[in-house]
């Protein structure tokens, strides 16, 4: 048994490192796609005045002077020793700059999954009590409008009704961390963690409405309600207990997606998060700061697809026997 384990987690991380080797030979090549480069993203129509030695110059600055194989191995090289790069722009490291935005989009991702759970586990198991029913129609449209909503129009929507109605806009001021004043950090990240878990509520809500409804027609569920076990206590301890599985799979893929897919909230609320992070250095053709950070959310969404699977083996025995 020992040994299963030992060869299901060493392949496990096999995958997770073909996987981030993938993702830094994507981001490489997609972000060289690009037209222009720093110095044109530095000095703009001013850069065509250079003269051929000052241009060379400035691309052996940037080290964009050397061959694209030549780079990439320097790039990764340096990945392996913990050196993420330089930002020319904000004069600080990679590094410093990853450190202080990733626990803001990792504080929302966690967030927004606890808004989108509270949302979809009961909602899916209120649609799935009476199929068909009036409740399963409410569900099942709610479930439609988190899934036809962008994020980013659910985002901008809250903001201008609040800030333009109610003159509440705690967004306006400058980031407040949840150490340094925790009531401003809660306002400022409630309405970018709601605009988020809408949407992800949508799917959780549909998955545990399937999981809910296979689950209730299996033989022990019909003994346990023929001994009379109360309705809630059926619900809770039999039917979600052992509808688990979906659900956590569910979640465990959309907050993965949350670590980089809230680009366009955290820039809309002005976050200053790892996603709004990536987005200027795109503008700016940072691409020690692009390539390093895109890296660091790959790692995080390996370490939760890692993180759920050993989650299976702690909610169901059956997982840990097979």
């Amino acid at each position: 048994m020992t040994a299963l384990l030992q060869n299901g987690l060493v392949r496990k991380l096999g995958g997770a490192v073909l996987t981030l080797l993938g993702v830094a030979v994507v981001v490489f090549i997609m972000l060289r796609a690009i037209p222009g480069d720093q110095i044109t993203a530095g000095l703009g129509t001013e850069a065509a005045a250079l003269t051929p030695a000052q241009k060379a110059q400035l691309q052996a600055y940037y080290g964009i002077d050397r061959p694209l194989l030549s780079q990439f191995f320097s790039w990764l090289g340096n990945i392996l020793t913990g050196n993420l790069g330089f930002s020319s722009r904000s004069q600080t490291t990679v590094l410093d700059l990853t450190s202080r935005a990733l626990p803001v989009t990792i504080e929302l991702a966690i967030a927004s999954i606890v808004l989108a759970l509270l949302i979809g586990v009961p909602l899916g198991m209120l649609s799935a009590s009476r199929p068909n029913s009036v409740r399963d129609g409410f569900g099942q449209l709610v479930g439609l409008a988190g899934l036809s909503i962008p994020a980013f129009l659910l985002a901008s929507a809250l903001l201008s009704v609040f800030a333009s109605r109610f003159g509440y806009n705690p967004n306006g001021r400058n980031f407040a961390g949840l150490l340094q004043d925790p009531l401003l950090n809660l306002q400022q990240m409630a309405m970018p963690a709601f605009a988020l878990a809408f949407g992800i509520s949508a799917p959780i809500m549909r998955t545990t409405r399937t999981a809910v409804l296979e689950v209730a027609s299996e033989d022990f569920v019909r003994t346990a309600r023929a001994k009379g076990v109360p309705p809630r206590r059926l619900q809770v301890r039999h039917v979600l207990r052992n509808a688990l599985i979906p659900i956590v799979t569910m979640t465990g893929l959309q907050f993965g997606y949350l670590l980089g897919g809230a680009v366009v909230v955290e820039q809309i609320f002005s976050l200053p998060g790892i996603g709004r992070q990536v987005l200027i250095g795109i503008q700016q053709k940072e691409y020690a700061l692009v390539q390093s950070s895109v890296l660091v959310i790959a790692l995080l969404f390996v370490i939760v697809n890692l993180l759920t699977d050993l989650l299976y083996q702690a909610i169901d025995p059956r997982v840990r026997a097979s």
